[in-house]
């Protein structure tokens, strides 16, 4: 019997994408070669274009920070596994949320009134435009025009800065509280100034949709200031400066910012790198036992269903 041989690959995909990339691919969760991978299976084999281009649209939106996943542990309560994430290396966008969580219920009720935040994907989304309209409509929920600040995380070209929208509650002509937008960057070298076109197309749009009567003219000139902040060490801090920026942001913003006053407190030595280690192991240790007492709740409803019911759980 004559033996079949196997064409090599030319242009096409007829070998598994973890042929090339090895058995690690599944773990490459939401990231462009997790979604490579999927359109693999679907389609059974794709171009090797396609995937070129799959890579080119989704690189920045959907970057890969396999790296930088939580970590499980082991439970000591129920032998099963929980997620502690780690905020040691670059982090993902779920991780990011987690520390934000944390951050943002660190103050009080009366001190969270004057701020909201947006969730960390909404500018990268935003950026397609297939889901912007959903974006805004999610954005139009925060009511931003009720508060004196607004946190916008954004993570473009794999990289962490921070965009704050000051006093887009109040009108252009105060003199004590003016609109401003304040972009906060611990790497220089990213040139973030290339985002401010996609910047000023996305506040022009938030107006919008919330009916406000300011003119095109009058938004455009809106002032983008961007201190000099404290700068990242590595390539990897980026996501854990954002998180302190908002925490010393929260803690010593005025009542009244005027684009006069800047850079305020804003300035290079804003902190230093042993606060930011202070910081960074506190968030580590509170996102930990609330995981621990997350646990520790499950464990008790589960023996109370295992009791009443009979249900045996299984780990995940």
């Amino acid at each position: 019997m004559r033996r079949r041989t196997r064409k090599p690959p030319s242009n096409e995909f007829d070998f598994t994408i973890a042929g090339l990339f090895g058995d690690n691919i599944s773990k490459h969760r939401s990231c462009w070669l997790h979604i490579a991978a999927a359109q693999y299976k679907t389609e059974k084999k794709i171009t090797l274009t396609e995937f070129k281009e799959i890579k080119k649209k989704f690189k920045h939106t959907s970057p890969c920070f396999l790296d930088t996943f939580a970590h499980a542990k082991r439970s000591k309560l129920m032998g099963g596994r929980h997620i502690i994430p780690r905020i040691r290396k670059k982090l993902d966008t779920e991780t990011f949320e987690h520390y934000m969580e944390v951050v943002w219920k660190s103050f009080s009720e009366e001190k969270r009134m004057s701020f909201t935040y947006l969730d960390s994907l909404w500018f990268s989304l935003y950026r397609e435009a297939s889901t912007r309209p959903k974006v805004l409509t999610w954005i139009k929920k925060k009511s931003i025009f009720s508060k004196d600040y607004v946190f916008v995380p954004v993570c473009c070209w794999s990289h962490w800065s921070l965009l704050i929208f000051v006093h887009f509650n109040d009108s252009s002509d105060s003199k004590t509280r003016t609109p401003c937008m304040l972009l906060l960057d611990s790497l220089e070298n990213a040139e973030l100034k290339r985002l401010e076109p996609e910047i000023r197309k996305f506040v022009q749009d938030i107006y919008r949709v919330e009916g406000r009567e300011e003119d095109r003219k009058v938004i455009s000139r809106i002032p983008l200031l961007i201190p000099k902040v404290p700068q990242q060490r590595d390539d990897e801090e980026c996501g854990s400066y954002v998180l302190y920026f908002i925490n010393l942001f929260m803690q010593f913003a005025p009542e009244n910012f005027c684009d006069s006053d800047y850079p305020y407190f804003m300035r290079k030595d804003w902190f230093d790198l042993e606060n930011l280690e202070y910081f960074r192991n506190n968030l580590e240790k509170e996102l930990s036992s609330k995981v621990a007492v997350k646990s520790t709740h499950s464990s008790s409803v589960s023996q109370r269903l295992c009791k009443n019911d009979g249900v045996i759980l299984l780990d995940d």
